[in-house]
């Protein structure tokens, strides 16, 4: 069975408490984005997995991939399988690529063999991967709340719009961002703000982790400034970064811009 894991993009990013298990409350609308990893998997003789693409860092043995299988392995009788995993989505981007990675294991894993199981019970299996694993089970909008793992359905109709997304071959750990952003109440509502047109979200909507991150790594800034210079009706770090994109509503594709070679992009339609 081969799938196409997709990233994700953040439309909004606030921080807004401290949890008593040690994690952060958040808001954030979490919108699919075609870019995507592949992932093979075929039954085997013993259980395996090889690693192409963008390098992975860590054991393949601790691989979001693998241990989906081992989470399922653990109540069902599944038998030995090799996953393959060709990585294209930047690592350490705020893209979600991981999780996107971990979530498309269980649903064809599900599938392959038959489990039946609902989206409800896959999430579940997903929240214990990590805390937007179970966003890409369902992979469609939504408001996301608490670790980012509780999610509200949203209406937002973005079909039209053209996407840049920039990663400046640089990653940022999730540790670190989290180390530099102090919660604190949004200054604006995000379902709110999301109604309106997109030309108005540059006043409204934010990224705490844009924020905090910005003066210690300027090119976050400049590649946004970029994005609105070439057109862009709205630019933003995704998720905890590096990643920024721009959004072009009503074309069909956004407009070529001058990168620095090393830099990835990602130009499409959401």
């Amino acid at each position: 069975m081969l799938v196409f894991p997709n990233a994700k993009l953040n439309l909004g990013l606030y921080i807004t408490s401290q949890r008593p298990d040690g994690f952060r409350n958040l808001e954030s609308v979490f919108v699919p984005l075609p870019w995507t990893d592949a992932l093979e998997v075929v039954s085997a003789a013993e259980t395996t997995l090889s690693l192409t693409g963008i390098p992975i860092p860590g054991e393949p043995s601790t691989n979001l991939c693998l241990r989906a299988y081992e989470l399922l392995k653990a109540d069902f009788t599944l038998p030995p399988v090799h996953l393959h995993l060709h990585k294209v989505v930047p690592i350490g981007a705020g893209l979600g690529g991981g999780s996107g990675d971990a979530a498309f294991a269980l649903r064809a894993l599900n599938e392959l063999f038959e489990l039946a199981l609902p989206p409800e019970t896959l999430e579940a299996y997903a929240r214990r991967l990590g805390s937007d694993c179970a966003f890409f089970v369902r992979n469609k909008p939504v408001f996301a709340y608490e670790k980012g793992d509780v999610f509200e359905d949203i209406s937002l109709n973005l079909t039209d719009t053209a996407c840049k997304v920039v990663y400046p071959n640089m990653h940022i750990s999730t540790a670190e961002a989290y180390a530099r952003v102090q919660p604190r109440t949004p200054r604006h509502d995000l379902r709110a703000a999301l109604v309106q047109p997109v030309e108005t979200w540059r006043e409204t909507i934010s990224n705490d982790f844009e924020d905090a991150l910005t003066p210690y790594y300027p090119v976050l800034g400049e590649i946004k400034q970029a994005l609105y210079a070439a057109g862009a009706a709205y630019a933003s770090l995704s998720g905890s970064g590096s990643a920024v994109y721009g959004l072009f509503p009503g074309q069909e594709q956004p407009p070529l811009m001058q990168l620095p070679a090393a830099y990835q992009v990602w130009d499409g339609r959401l």
